[in-house]
């Protein structure tokens, strides 16, 4: 099966041999990839929607993997039993909705190997509550399709069942939080490429703001600021 960029990149993450939980199947594009591929040996396509799950079923059917690929409806993590699943993904929706599924995933979460996540926004709120909850960064990776770009995280849950989830001593400043410290330190070409288009963008609008004087405009002006600054932070990685 043909992925699209972005789930190419998702499904790249996923380390071999590892059964996968696809949380948010939709289509089940992911699992059904790496099952062909031979990637993985099993996967439970999970989506909240009895509508989606249908049309991942059928797909499913089409390909032949019924014996290798397992559907369930659940709200997130809810309906994985563990022991079920070694890696978990989750692609393709809010930041938000990423964090509060790891959250209500609780003890499960971490008894899995890695979980693999792809947050459509609010990625440093994302990177900061991992972080905060002792998920340790594997790798992270970055791809542009249409015009838009997408950030992506390979993490391993911290260990334990109970109690309180141990510190991995790891701080990450607000460059990092927003772009990525591994996007960063490795050069991401892609992440280059975004930063200098969003330099050039805010710099655009900010030179269209020249003149307004009223404390609304004044306030955007404030951000736009903020915004390059943070973005040439950013481009210092790539100083040669």
């Amino acid at each position: 099966m043909e992925l699209s960029r972005r789930l190419q990149a998702v499904a790249g993450l996923v380390t071999a041999g590892y059964r996968v939980a696809d949380i948010g199947t939709d289509h089940a594009y992911i699992p059904i990839h790496l099952a062909q591929s031979g990637k993985i040996p099993g996967a439970v396509a999970m989506d909240v929607n009895r509508g989606p799950l249908e049309r991942a079923e059928e797909n499913i059917r089409e390909h032949q993997l019924e014996d290798r690929i397992k559907t369930r409806l659940s709200d997130g993590f809810s309906a994985l039993k563990e022991g079920e699943a070694d890696s978990a993904v989750i692609a393709g929706m809010g930041g938000g909705l990423v964090t509060r599924i790891l959250k209500d995933g609780g003890c499960l979460v971490r008894t899995l190997k890695e979980c693999i996540l792809q947050p459509q926004s609010e990625i440093e709120k994302v990177r900061a509550f991992l972080l905060e909850e002792g998920f340790l960064f594997i790798k992270e990776d970055m791809v542009e399709e249409d015009g838009k770009y997408y950030p992506m995280m390979k993490v391993t849950p911290p260990m334990g069942r109970m109690g309180r989830m141990p510190e991995t001593g790891e701080t990450w400043d607000e460059t990092e939080l927003r772009y990525g410290r591994y996007l960063l330190r490795d050069r991401n070409p892609v992440l280059r490429q975004y930063l200098e288009r969003e330099i050039r963008i805010k710099r655009q609008i900010a030179e269209s703001l020249q003149g307004q004087d009223s404390p609304r405009t004044a306030e955007r002006k404030r951000e736009l600021e903020k915004e390059i600054e943070y973005a040439e932070k950013g481009m210092k990685y790539y100083a040669v």
